[in-house]
């Protein structure tokens, strides 16, 4: 299909129409997410084919555009990866073209904001690019990248990580891009006295979050599905101003997750999931609250695989500061807490005989999205992915808006609760 797709569009006027229809038409057919919003509106680059030969000491990697793409290659440490930046782009091969293999553990590729994308090589030792070139198409019809990567030893390694000019910080054009207060939403302006809730949606971008075992649904499109239908039915209620952490399919780190809620003085953060188990006879809905020390087993796993997300989406490891010694702050994060666990019992008291939940289904463990010292913050696992009659459920849109009600009256509760204590 691809092949002959290729000839129909010789002249850049066309291949630059003809990558449209093409976008279009796998987006009917399921290759791509509609997520990916308009073409029209901001014409991103079309990666239309991919494939992967090699073994473990040299892996080659070819990547179709529609046009030239410009690109960045950095390194990163702890574990070792390979990043490329690339301009927005709509990634429209199946999946299984650009599988893993040779030196190369995990392949992830997607939307970073609106106006990036990222592809992240997860290696299997120490790696780099002895070749990073983009070059025409013999035929005139299109750009390819092409990466050539080959195993080398650890000194040489850290000599790269040391060396690059690059930090996280930085977009593929250089420009700063920084975590900063400039970049980030703010809702529509709460009244005096409003209460003011955060709704994120977790995953998003490149990090796509948990697979369908049935429809191959990503759980980055089911936990926005979810935020947005919360969100609305909040801001329906008088005295409260909900807003969404993120709004479309970007990437947000989990700190700037935790900063969003934070900067528009947030009285709560509700980050809403739905997770694979290798066990797939578990399923039900869970609600999470942060701890120093996991709850269980499955607690402590979900956690740590929570908090990797941005690793998955190729940021670098950056060691939290030391803690002030502070008695004040302790004494607001002791507070936080039981007030996050008083929203924990609300929701499990507002799913009680209406919705299917876990063995024990209040947990705590250490998930760095909840660990805002003065917002009260829970993460609710929706059900599992991992489930197929979990799956039916978070896929259904009637059962979608019974868990938006019964959220709502947990907050009105829980509202009301801490007015009544003078909060």
């Amino acid at each position: 299909m691809f092949k002959r797709a290729r000839i129909a569009a010789k002249s850049p006027a066309r291949r630059s129409t003809f990558a449209r229809l093409v976008l279009t038409a796998l987006l009917a057919v399921g290759f791509l997410p509609a997520v990916i919003g308009s073409v029209e509106a901001r014409d991103p680059l079309l990666a239309y084919g991919a494939r992967i030969v090699g073994d473990d000491a040299r892996t080659r990697i070819v990547i179709d555009f529609d046009r030239e793409p410009h690109f960045s290659v950095h390194y990163i440490a702890n574990p070792e990866r390979i990043v490329i930046d690339l301009p927005a782009t709509a990634f429209g091969f199946p999946a299984k073209d650009l599988a893993a293999r040779g030196l190369f553990k995990d392949i992830r590729y997607g939307k970073m904001d609106e106006d990036s994308a990222r592809i992240v090589l997860t290696t299997a030792g120490p790696v780099k690019l002895a070749l990073a070139k983009v070059q025409a198409d013999e035929a005139g019809q299109g750009h390819r990248l092409v990466l050539d990567a080959e195993m080398i030893d650890k000194q040489a390694f850290a000599e790269l990580v040391k060396t690059q000019s690059w930090s996280d910080r930085a977009s593929s054009e250089g420009t700063e891009a920084a975590e900063t207060t400039s970049a980030i939403p703010a809702p529509e302006k709460a009244a005096l006295g409003d209460f003011v809730i955060a709704v994120d949606a977790g995953h998003g971008g490149i990090d796509t979050g948990a697979i369908g075992v049935d429809t191959k649904t990503e759980e980055k499109q089911v936990t926005l599905a979810f935020a947005k239908a919360l969100t609305d039915r909040l801001n329906k209620e008088p005295g409260i101003k909900a807003f969404l952490t993120r709004e479309d399919d970007e990437f947000l780190s989990l700190s700037q997750r935790v900063l969003i809620a934070r900067q528009n003085h947030a009285g709560l953060f509700i980050s809403m999931h739905a997770d694979t188990l290798k066990q797939k006879d578990i399923r039900g809905a869970t609600v999470y609250t942060i701890s120093d020390k996991a709850s269980d087993k499955l607690a402590a796993d979900l956690a740590e695989r929570e908090n990797l997300s941005d690793q998955i989406a190729g940021k670098e490891t950056v060691a939290e500061p030391p803690e002030v010694a502070d008695i004040l702050l302790d004494l607001t994060r002791r507070e936080t807490q039981a007030f996050s666990i008083s929203l924990a019992e609300s929701v499990l008291n507002s799913f009680k005989d209406q919705v299917g939940t876990i063995n024990n289904p209040h947990r705590h463990a250490g998930f760095r999205v909840l660990q805002a010292p003065d917002v009260p913050s829970i993460l609710l696992e929706l059900g599992f992915l991992s489930n197929a009659e979990d799956e039916k459920l978070l896929l259904d849109e009637s059962w979608r808006g019974k868990i938006v009600s019964l959220l709502t009256e947990a907050v009105k509760r829980y509202r009301a609760g801490v007015m009544a204590n003078g909060g």
